[in-house]
């Protein structure tokens, strides 16, 4: 068996870690332990679930079954098509690439430029970030040279540096939890952690990093599996560790300015090292926004191009490779990236409504997959027949509503739904699902189950 050295596993987890750590899992945090005050550390609990744990339970089911095109096809492969290509676009040119410059530029340059010189600012900046991007993004394989070994240290050295200050800084007690965090605080750290779009990237990052892996000289298949998931592991406990940092120094920053109803996590970030560092803070938090998000950009122009050129090496009879992909979708987010930050997000909250459960369902059937999807062919169908219905009828009815629309009906529908509030619209019609998917296998005894992964 080959494997992987401790320092080869140390840079494939640290390229790994830089690929997931972006703006949102930069905002969320802080703004979460700003909110939630002398109650960070439940609602902090909440967000490893859904930013942390879910994720890294997709890198792990994903390299068990040998990639998201296996994982899906247990559902059917024109399923395993159609929600890759959405998820793929998704986390692709569509919002996810286009937020990292759109973000890095708010922090870092748009403070320090007029109303009329922004657009020009902005369209200047981005234009340098993704061109940037593109080209490392042209050597998927290789990306722990750059992610691994200079960027992600350079990360992760910022943002300790940062919380070792507040961790000598004397502040008053923390606050009571406040804003979306007064009540509740363990659902509203778990919805917030959906926000980072990590679980979607989680299923295809493993393409990008098996690729790295292989590299190194890992070329066995299910050695290759091993390590990819070994990868992942070791970046959940990363993750783990740079939240807890950054909860900690929002919650620091709520006790000396509590956050308003319109504040960002940026706005926590900003308020602190303004406090710490003066002037100079809002080039520090700056430069770690520039930093964080180039490096998602290049994972994930590297991800989303991958899969493309794998899944539709020919478009129309003529023949379409890696580089042409992702200058298709860096040019794309070059122009949504332009539209401003405000309306994509917007635009995406719906999206991952719609997606990010039928995501969630995949991974909890795979994980008993085993024991007991197996056994029932029809499980997976069903139980993700239903949540779809849920969670893209939640998604529409969101969706029109930021397009200044309204579907009254089927707004009246989903808020029948237990815990739709909440968001979590999708759990009881997952769980019908299942119960059917179970009674439907036993009522055709003659149906084989479905693939031995």
């Amino acid at each position: 068996m080959r494997a992987l050295s401790k320092r080869q596993r140390a840079i494939v987890t640290v390229t790994f870690f830089s690929m997931f750590f972006g703006a949102g899992n930069l905002i969320f945090p802080p703004l979460l332990g700003a909110q939630a005050g002398n109650r960070t550390f439940i609602a902090m609990l909440g967000f490893i679930i859904s930013a942390v744990g879910l994720p890294i339970l997709g890198v792990l089911v994903v390299a068990q079954a040998g990639g998201f095109g296996n994982l899906a096809a247990r559902v059917s492969k024109r399923f395993s098509l159609v929600l890759g290509v959405a998820i793929i676009l998704t986390i692709g040119p569509l919002f996810a690439i286009p937020r990292t410059a759109s973000t890095s530029f708010e922090m870092a340059f748009a403070p320090f430029t007029t109303d009329a010189s922004k657009p020009w600012v902005q369209l200047a900046y981005s234009l340098v970030f993704f061109v940037a991007a593109l080209i490392i993004a042209q050597h998927p394989d290789k990306l722990t040279r750059v992610l691994g070994k200079v960027m992600g240290p350079l990360l992760l050295a910022l943002i300790v540096i940062l919380f070792v200050v507040c961790l000598f800084l004397h502040h008053p007690p923390f606050a009571d939890p406040s804003g979306s965090y007064a009540h509740s605080q363990l659902i509203q750290g778990m919805i917030d952690g959906y926000q980072t779009m990590d679980l979607l990237a989680a299923l295809y990052f493993g393409i990008v990093i098996s690729a790295n892996i292989r590299e190194m000289g890992v070329t066995d298949e299910r050695d290759n599996r091993r390590e990819t998931g070994i990868g992942g592991a070791f970046t959940g406990v990363m993750l783990v560790l740079v939240y807890a940092a950054l909860s900690f120094i929002g919650a620091v920053s709520g006790a000396y300015q509590p956050a308003g109803p319109n504040d960002t996590g940026a706005t926590v970030l900003t308020n602190l090292s303004d406090r710490v560092f003066g002037h100079v803070g809002t080039v520090f938090i700056g430069v770690i926004f520039v930093v964080a998000c180039f490096n998602v950009c290049i994972g994930l122009i590297s991800t989303c191009s991958s899969y493309f050129h794998n899944h539709f090496p020919t478009v129309f009879g003529k023949r379409v490779g890696y580089t042409a992909w992702s200058i298709l979708f860096t040019i794309v987010s070059l122009l949504i990236a332009n539209i401003g930050l405000s309306s994509i997000i917007a635009l995406a909250v719906p999206v991952l409504e719609a997606l990010y459960p039928i995501a969630i369902v995949l991974v909890v059937l795979s994980l008993v997959h085993k024991p007991f999807s197996s056994h029932f062919r029809y499980v997976y169908f069903t139980t993700i027949v239903f949540t779809a219905v849920a969670s893209i009828a939640n998604g529409l009815v969101k969706l029109v509503e930021v397009l200044h629309g309204h579907i009254d009906w089927l707004k009246t529908a989903c808020n029948w739904l237990p815990m739709n509030a909440n968001g979590l619209g999708w759990l009881v019609p997952a769980l019908v699902g299942l119960i059917v998917g179970v009674i439907v296998s036993l009522a055709v005894p003659q149906a084989k189950s479905v693939d031995k992964q």
